[in-house]
């Protein structure tokens, strides 16, 4: 399914300056940026901009500030460091975004420049998409390009504002996210397997519904899998569930039964007394979980049927961990997915959010077709949802 909005190629930027939304959301330790995925991501945009002569103006958000002002632990500078590390440019920084010192260091960019703002979000105003934000965040740009696919989701100042005032388009890396994960869903080469896991059945519902839709068989793991249990006429213990999606998660049960999708929960899952790094693990089958034991992973057997059913794909989507992965030793069930996908000969798509993290915990990154940067934009996008950041662009 072709994209159908304009990108970067389909606008002249010689000699322009571009405003640029990116997502440099990334993760931070001791100053230093432990993650550059999502930095590596925004690259291809950038170069194309810098070889075509633009100076280029770099904005995005970082963690979740309280929106009073400067917070120097989320600060972009980092990312801007590590974005002239990974590139050879030279990369100005200012940190501001909305003053006098943001426009002025504005006002000094000449084509081939690259000049990076500080954090969007030390203001409250730009989650709310105030006018005043988006006309300031314009008037830095001839152009505006978005490239933040993690929060196209977001009606936000910084993400749909400027499409209001000057010519929106988007970057390489939205382009690619948007056609990969609509066409999976459009034609996918069958068997289609898509796995499911995180902890909530409630975040996920709309993606669940649209799978029983699409795929051929559906893997269901992590703590949405107790509520599942429970649909089943299974006690917990003291599993993470949703009393609420109960019948809900037994709809979709016969839903997919109806329709002829499997559905695959686990059979065997590893339990603990309660939830903790010290925490100590024993398997206990699906139907037999002890009252005072919690669902922290799956166990083996139920890793050899996932296994065995995702060897067979063509197609597999993956969205969530089968278990409390952080912990090494609840880690074995999301590493045999992931294992499992990267053997496997199909065409993988990993849905951003925690299965990325779990990929690069185990070194698979390069094994995987596409990995995408953006957890709550994947998941609308897969549930047929339109991004507001996408609708505001020019179409093409």
């Amino acid at each position: 399914m072709a994209f159908t909005k304009k990108t970067v190629r389909d606008i002249d930027v010689d000699g322009k300056r571009v405003i640029m939304r990116v997502d440099f959301n990334v993760p931070l330790k001791d100053g230093v940026v432990t993650d550059d995925t999502r930095v590596r991501a925004a690259i291809p945009t950038i170069q194309y901009l810098k070889e075509h002569n633009a100076g280029i103006v770099l904005m995005s958000h970082l963690g979740r500030p309280k929106g009073d002002g400067p917070e120097p632990e989320l600060s972009l500078k980092p990312a801007a460091d590590k974005l002239a590390e990974l590139t050879g440019y030279d990369v100005k920084f200012v940190d501001d975004t909305y003053g006098e010192a943001a426009a002025a260091a504005v006002a000094e960019v000449k084509p081939g420049d690259i000049l990076v703002l500080e954090n969007v979000r030390f203001l409250k105003a730009e989650k709310k998409n105030d006018p005043e934000v988006a006309k300031k965040l314009a008037s830095y740009g001839d152009i505006f390009v978005l490239d933040a696919f993690g929060t196209a989701h977001r009606a936000q100042g910084s993400v749909v504002g400027p499409a209001a005032y000057i010519p929106a388009v988007a970057g390489f890396l939205l382009e690619k996210e948007v056609d990969t994960l609509t066409s999976i869903f459009a034609e996918p080469e069958r068997p289609f397997v898509a796995i499911v896991g995180g902890s909530k059945v409630s975040s996920k519902i709309g993606v669940l519904d649209h799978l029983i839709d699409s795929a051929d068989t559906l893997i269901i793991g992590g703590g949405m899998a107790y509520t599942f249990f429970l649909a089943q006429g299974y006690t917990v213990g003291t599993s993470l569930k949703e009393e609420d999606w109960v019948e809900r998660a037994g709809e979709m049960l016969k839903k997919a039964e109806e329709k002829g999708v499997k559905i695959l929960l686990p059979i065997d899952n590893v339990v603990s007394d309660h939830f903790g790094e010290d925490a100590e693990g024993e398997v206990v089958d699906s139907d037999k979980i002890p009252d005072d034991r919690m669902g922290m992973d799956i166990g083996p057997k139920t890793r050899e049927l996932y296994t065995e059913a995702i060897k067979g794909a063509k197609t597999v989507f993956w969205n969530g961990p089968m278990g409390v992965f952080e912990f090494d030793q609840f880690a074995a069930g999301t590493e045999a997915v992931a294992r499992a996908v990267a053997d496997s000969d199909c065409t993988s798509i990993i849905g951003g959010g925690d299965s990325v993290a779990a990929i690069n915990k185990f070194d698979l990154a390069d094994k995987m077709s596409w990995i995408s940067t953006g957890g709550g934009a994947s998941m609308e996008l897969v549930e047929g949802k339109a991004l507001p950041g996408v609708e505001a662009l020019l179409d093409a």
